[in-house]
């Protein structure tokens, strides 16, 4: 298989909205190296995944009005940085991809008359009816308004699950799982820029499908849920493709004081997190 088919075989159902493939690039490769990129470099990125500069030069636009990214020129180039509203959460998805599971420390119960269904699954909360929700307690703070109780886990915690829907959910793990198991067996042998396009499209999926998991306890999980062994294919394959996406970032990706350094303190730590992890 060749190259190019198979990075069509990985975008072949895959819903890659230009704005969204924007704040993966950043929040992968631009934030821990400094945070600035030049525009040339970011059409580029995108022109191999099927996204043209039209689209880029608007997504950029409303990341802009939406306080996501902050421009900059210098001469006649165009650069863009990260807003500082949108670092903290950058910073909390950083963590949840590359760093160790936080296990829970039993569960949060809140009464919060103000948050709708979609708020919920926005936070990942079971809804228990009414306006009373659930989820892991992972230290979070409550929702503005809400009330906050806490309880260890129930002798029956194989029942919590059903306050989730967690069908979508693992429908899209058993999809990302059948994307990307091509890469297991060629990843290493790839070219460097063709190994930077793969990282950036398993950070794109799996980010995709992370950030609405509740991450619930293995007991409260369906028997055949497959988000652990999505993790599993994450870890290995970010270490595995990194090598030579380090090595196409720094030839190529271009920022305000010249080319991006391939490694920095924070993609090193990023790297061991998931070797740590995969231990």
């Amino acid at each position: 298989m060749t190259e190019r088919r198979l990075i069509d075989g990985i975008l072949e159902g895959m819903a890659l909205r230009s704005a969204a493939f924007i704040v993966t690039v950043y929040g992968d490769v631009v934030v821990p190296r400094g945070g600035v990129l030049w525009t040339g470099t970011l059409i580029e990125v995108c022109e191999r995944v099927g996204i043209s500069e039209t689209l880029v030069r608007t997504a950029v636009s409303r990341l802009v009005a939406a306080q996501r990214l902050r421009g900059e020129r210098l001469g006649r180039r165009s650069y863009y940085r990260l807003d500082a509203s949108a670092r903290k959460e950058f910073e909390q998805a950083a963590g949840m991809l590359y760093g160790a599971e936080v296990p829970s420390r039993g569960w949060q119960i809140l009464h919060a008359p103000g948050i709708g269904e979609d708020e919920a699954r926005r936070q990942r909360m079971g809804h228990m009816g009414g306006a009373v929700f659930i989820r892991p307690d992972r230290g979070q703070p409550a929702p503005e308004g809400a009330l906050l109780f806490r309880a260890a886990d129930p002798a029956e915690l194989d029942r919590i699950g059903r306050f989730w829907d967690l069908s979508a959910l693992h429908q899209r793990y058993v999809d990302m799982l059948a994307r990307f198991a091509p890469l297991a067996q060629v990843g290493a042998a790839l070219s460097d820029e063709t190994a930077l396009i793969a990282r950036l499209l398993l950070v794109h999926d799996y980010r995709g499908v992370l950030l609405r998991d509740p991450r619930l306890p293995q007991a409260a999980l369906p028997p055949d849920w497959k988000g652990h062994e999505a993790r599993a294919l994450f870890r290995s394959l970010y270490r595995q493709l990194s090598p030579a996406a380090e090595r196409w970032i720094g030839a190529h990706f271009v920022g305000s004081d010249g080319f991006l350094p391939e490694r920095t303190a924070e993609s090193e730590a990023r790297l061991a997190n998931l070797t740590l992890a995969a231990a």
